[in-house]
């Protein structure tokens, strides 16, 4: 039986995401009363994962990260989920350790053999990142949903939170940006075959850099891009820092395939909704920018910021990596946008 798992579920990967401004809604008021010291990061500054300090000197990283399909594959989409999860490990500066799964899946519509092929795929990436898969849970829902509990570790000196950017950092991007456009084009039935396998690639690298630049000092905060789309974690690694960022639109990579889809007007509903959540805060976006800008991406790339003194250090370690990165501009004092595209 050939099953489209995109065919069941309104929205697709991160772009399912509850918009910023609801979720705050939501959170309005849910503040604990009880200040827990060892907890270094919590939901205060919109991280990526959560942070524990231990009694000696290492931390331990919390995440959770699960979506509808992206694709209509169930190993791919299993790939995909568990390689978007990870990466707030990543993103910390971390190391991850292990991951149970979460799946939710409409039993009395799709075969159980399918869900099968979803946990095989997350296994796949589970041992690339080194990682066992140890367990999970499962619940009976209306839409398929899948994803991963991850738990990792990092020393108190390597973790790299978002909003620690620093005036005159260079900021840099290791995915290019589109995802969120060839994950529409697949749902519409527009995407070809080689477009597929390049959607593919982007989602289900695992951004295992992070680990190493958490131990390098000159890098100040890290990221990652997914369903706020680029602008929106922007902000966040913004927010609260009395900064701004200067982004270079030459710079910014973007897939040439999504450009292609994009000229179709091709781009999730969700594109929209960050736009106008994020447009106030933002100069230079003009015309069809947002489609890439406020693209939500499902396993991007990590954005970070490094100390502009250390820029050609950075640039060969990456390269002797074999990482893919650009650099799209840098922090600048406070402007009267928080982002400014050039």
């Amino acid at each position: 039986m050939s099953v489209k798992l995109t065919q069941f579920s309104k929205a697709s990967g991160c772009g399912c995401k509850i918009a910023p401004a609801v979720l705050e809604e939501i959170l309005k008021g849910c503040k604990q009363d009880i200040v827990f010291k060892n907890l270094l990061v919590g939901s205060e500054t919109k991280d990526d994962a959560a942070v524990y300090e231990l009694e000696d000197g290492n931390c331990i990283i919390s995440t959770t990260d699960f979506f509808t399909p992206i694709v209509d594959d169930a190993f791919d989409f299993g790939k995909i989920s568990a390689c978007n999860a990870i990466s707030d490990i990543y993103a910390m500066g971390g190391k991850p350790l292990m991951a149970v799964a979460i799946l939710g899946w409409p039993v009395d519509k799709i075969p159980t053999e399918v869900a099968q092929q979803v946990i095989k795929g997350a296994q796949n990436i589970c041992n690339k990142a080194g990682i066992p898969l140890a367990g999970g849970h499962s619940v009976d829902t209306q839409e398929p949903l899948f994803g991963l509990a991850v738990t990792g570790l990092v020393k108190k000196e390597h973790i790299k939170k978002n909003n620690a950017v620093k005036e005159n950092d260079i900021i840099y991007i290791t995915k290019p940006l589109g995802i969120g456009v060839l994950s529409t084009a697949l749902k519409r039935g527009l995407l070809n075959e080689t477009d597929y396998h390049l959607l593919l690639e982007q989602t289900t690298t695992l951004n295992s850099i992070g680990e190493k630049l958490g131990a390098l000092t000159y890098v100040n905060a890290i990221t990652d891009v997914t369903g706020f789309g680029f602008a929106g974690h922007l902000l966040e690694m913004l927010a609260n820092t009395n900064l701004s960022a200067t982004i270079h639109k030459s710079a910014l990579p973007i897939m040439e395939a999504a450009k292609e889809y994009a000229k179709q007007f091709v781009f999730p509903d969700n594109t929209t909704r960050n736009y106008n959540d994020q447009s106030k805060n933002i100069a230079g976006m003009k015309d069809l920018d947002f489609i890439f800008y406020c693209d939500p991406q499902t396993s991007g790339g990590l954005l970070f910021s490094v100390e502009a003194s250390h820029e050609k250090e950075m640039d060969a370690f990456l390269e002797s990596q074999n990482q893919f990165f650009a650099k799209i501009g840098a922090i600048t004092s406070k402007q009267e946008k928080a982002i400014i595209f050039l």
